[in-house]
C-alpha cells in the first residue's frame, strides 16, 4: 500500500493519534505543510508534530502561550496551561477572526472559554447570566462591527490587554505555590484583573463584579480535577 499523502484543506485533530483521554486532549488542527513522513501542524502558538513511525503513530504535543516575561521563573518550574485554557485560546482567535478584529482582546478571550464551554470558568459564567449570545452583542455594542471587506490575520496578535489577562494568570499562579496547571479560571480572573480591558467592560456590564470574581477564585483549580475524570 503506497504511504503517499496529500496535502487537502482540511483539520486534523489529535484525538486521531492519541491513545487515551481523547475528549479532553482532542484539539482540532489545521494542516499547514508536510514533510516526508513527518505532519508539522501549527494553530497559534500551539504546536503539534507528529511522526509516522513503521506501523504505528507517536504524537508530542508542546502546549504554550504567549508570555511577554519568559523569564519569570526557570522551565521546569514554569507552570503549563490545561487542555481546557489551549482550547479556549485558540477558540478566541477564531473568534477574532469571526468579527473581522484584527488583534485578538480580552472580548475574544472570554468567546473561546464560553465556546469552548466545559470549563468550570464557563458554567460559572452561564449560572450567572451569561451565555455566548450576550457576550457577542456586549462585545459588538462595545467594540463595534468590523469593515466588511476588512479580512483578519490568520492568527490575530494579542492586545496589550489580553497579553497582561495571560501574564496575570502565569503570575498568580505562581504565587500560589501550587502545583497543577494555569485553568481557565485563572484566565477569567485575568482578563477581570484588568479594568481598562474590553473583556472587563463587557462582563461588568452583564452583572459580573468583584463578589462573584472572589466566588469563582474558591474554586480556581477545579478544571485540573475535572480533566483527568
Amino acid at each position: 500500500m503506497s504511504s503517499r499523502l496529500s496535502i487537502l484543506p482540511i483539520a486534523i485533530s489529535t484525538c486521531q493519534f492519541l491513545p487515551s483521554k481523547r475528549s479532553e486532549s482532542c484539539l482540532s488542527l489545521p494542516l499547514s505543510s508536510l514533510y516526508g513522513d513527518k505532519l508539522l501542524i501549527k494553530a497559534s502558538n500551539l504546536s503539534c508534530f507528529v511522526t509516522k513511525q513503521r506501523s504505528s503513530t507517536i504524537a508530542t504535543i508542546s502546549f504554550s502561550l504567549p508570555t511577554a516575561k519568559p523569564n519569570r521563573a526557570p522551565a521546569e518550574k514554569f507552570p503549563k496551561w490545561s487542555a481546557r485554557s489551549i482550547r479556549s485560546f485558540a477558540l478566541g482567535r477564531l473568534e477574532a477572526r469571526k468579527l473581522k478584529y484584527p488583534q485578538t482582546g480580552t472580548e475574544a478571550l472570554l468567546l473561546g472559554i464560553m465556546v469552548e464551554g466545559t470549563s468550570q470558568a464557563a458554567k460559572f459564567l452561564r449560572a450567572n447570566g451569561i451565555t455566548v449570545f450576550k457576550l457577542q452583542e456586549e462585545t459588538v455594542n462595545l467594540l463595534g462591527k468590523a469593515d466588511m471587506y476588512f479580512y483578519s490575520p490568520e492568527h490575530p496578535p494579542l492586545t496589550v490587554q489580553a497579553q497582561r489577562a495571560l501574564d496575570w494568570a502565569i503570575d498568580e499562579k505562581l504565587k500560589s505555590g501550587e502545583g497543577g496547571e494555569i485553568t481557565t479560571a485563572y484566565l477569567l480572573l485575568g482578563i477581570w484583573s484588568d479594568k481598562e480591558s474590553a473583556g472587563h467592560q463587557i462582563l461588568a456590564t452583564l452583572g459580573f463584579n468583584d463578589e462573584k470574581a472572589k466566588e469563582l477564585a474558591k474554586h480556581i483549580n477545579e478544571d485540573i480535577v475535572l480533566s483527568h475524570k
